[in-house]
């Protein structure tokens, strides 16, 4: 009997690395995934120590790896999917980081994009990239790295340092240094990247004081990035799709035609609607951005980042201990009619989309006596899904009306949550069967580039509907809650 052909997908998050191995009908054979440190080193500042992300990274692949060809199957191919914007920089010859990763929500380089924007870059960086002059994106960061380690910036500059976002690291420690390269949707997030000439840009590389020396090839999103070292899994394997995660998402739910929309719910929240083969310039502070790129065409979305979702919920767990695990909110939320006044703007490191204010911090209102940890659970909650609705009302400004809101992520087994959601947003939401959306993205690619799917045609009739959630709250009732939200964003920005 032939061996079952698999796709093994390598999911690297904001705090933990997943392997997930998926057959040919999208079904998942096995699945590992590991915690690793989050380091604050100060006020703002976020850092992960690169070869925690590589330990384990390596162990949970080697884990569903091992389970899914134990099971019968035979690993054929390696997707990557990753968390976007977090900057790393290594020593080509060795490997090795010059220092800990700065991660996307990082705000340390706040005042350098201030400098950058009264000197005029904004327009051409919107013009150029899609994006808005913001800590979030890779320039700056990187930038940062070279003049804050001794010697960088001069061997950057002799091609002795590389560039990369999570994905480059991981392809270059799994092909063993021989492969430096990353896909257009991680580019297209740097700052640095031409999304109209799909080329990295001069005229901002000099701008942002990064040397074209250190940085990667641009490939597909389904291409081939190289083998993997034989010795990490007993075998070279190809690496044959690559995606930064919201895009890995929207593939993962099939979203190829223009207005096509899905919102995920991790760590952050991302909400990604297609464009089509034009980038569309959002005029409500939405990001223009590269949904992928396919045998050298590219599609685009408009995009809407929540800096903190699924991290307001740890922060309950962990900062708090008010709950044990993430599990418990949705009992807490239900166990209360309404949320009592009660109202978190989660800034903990800034505002993202539509705000983009990277200075406000973290506050909650309506406080009393009466105050409790499920006041606090549904307060998170519901701060997860006004901004989201903040999100919409953007895109609706900019003059498109999306029918049905497609989720993903970690949050959305939450029925409370969703059901919220759609009463907020005034429009149905679906959850898919397959909720790891994000790693089947990069499955599919992988599987695109190695024959194992035939066309994206044939991706999207494997997409199904798990739950559909209708809005049934009264407006009244709406417009009040959002009232409340929108008085407490006011009130955090001052």
């Amino acid at each position: 009997m032939a061996s079952q052909e698999i796709i093994l997908a390598i999911d690297q998050g904001t705090t933990s690395s997943r392997a997930i191995a998926f057959n040919r009908k999208a079904e998942i054979v096995a699945v590992a995934q590991e915690e690793f440190a989050q380091h604050y080193p100060h006020p703002g500042w976020v850092e992960h120590d690169p070869e925690d992300i590589w330990r384990t990274t390596l162990a949970v692949s080697r884990r569903a790896f091992s389970d899914a060809e134990a099971k019968g199957g035979k690993v054929v191919a390696i997707g990557i999917t990753n968390q976007r914007e977090t900057t790393i920089l290594w020593e080509r010859e060795s490997g090795q980081p010059i220092s800990n990763a700065i991660v996307w929500q990082d705000r340390r380089t706040a005042d350098q994009c201030r400098r950058l924007q009264e000197s005029g870059l904004q327009e051409e960086v919107r013009a150029k990239t899609g994006l808005v002059l913001d800590p979030y994106f890779s320039a700056t960061k990187a930038a940062w790295l070279l003049d804050h380690n001794e010697g960088a910036r001069a061997a950057a500059e002799n091609g002795e340092i590389a560039f990369g976002t999570v994905d480059c690291f991981l392809i270059a420690r799994l092909t063993g240094g021989k492969v430096h390269a990353t896909d257009a949707t991680n580019a297209s997030r740097t700052s640095l990247f031409n999304i109209n000439t799909n080329e990295w840009d001069g005229a901002l590389l000099e701008a942002f004081n990064v040397p074209a020396a250190c940085l990667p090839e641009v490939l597909d999103c389904a291409a081939d990035y190289g083998m993997s070292d034989p010795a990490l899994f007993g075998r070279p394997i190809p690496i044959l799709g690559v995606a930064g995660d919201q895009q890995a998402a929207a593939i993962g739910q099939a979203c190829f035609e223009p207005g096509d929309i899905k919102s995920t719910y991790g760590t952050g929240c991302f909400v990604l609607m297609q464009t089509g083969d034009t980038p569309v310039l959002s005029k409500n502070n939405l990001l223009s951005t590269i949904a992928a790129r396919l045998d050298g065409r590219t599609s685009y979305a408009i995009e809407g980042s929540i800096f903190v979702a699924g991290a307001a919920v740890q922060w309950l767990r962990d900062g708090l201990g008010l709950i044990k695990s993430a599990k418990e909110t949705e009992a807490l939320a239900r166990s209360i009619e309404d949320n009592r006044g009660v109202y978190l703007v989660p800034a903990f490191t800034g505002l993202g989309a539509p705000h983009w204010a990277p200075d406000a911090r973290g506050a909650i209102y309506g406080l009393t006596r009466a105050t409790g940890p499920a006041e606090f659970a549904r307060a998170a909650l519901e701060s997860v899904v006004y901004q989201t609705a903040d999100l919409l009302d953007a895109i609706r400004k900019d003059g498109v009306t999306p029918a049905t809101l497609r989720v993903d992520g970690g949050m959305v087994a939450n029925d409370w949550l969703l059901q919220f959601l759609a009463d907020i947003l005034e429009m149905p939401v679906e959850r898919p069967k397959v909720m790891e959306t994000t790693a089947l993205g990069a499955a599919y690619l992988a599987g695109l580039k190695a024959g194992l799917f035939g066309s994206i045609d044939e991706i999207s009739a494997q997409w199904a509907r798990d739950a559909r959630f209708e809005p049934k709250m009264n407006q009244a009732a709406r417009d009040a809650l959002l009232a409340g939200w929108r008085q407490a964003v006011e009130r955090t920005l001052r």
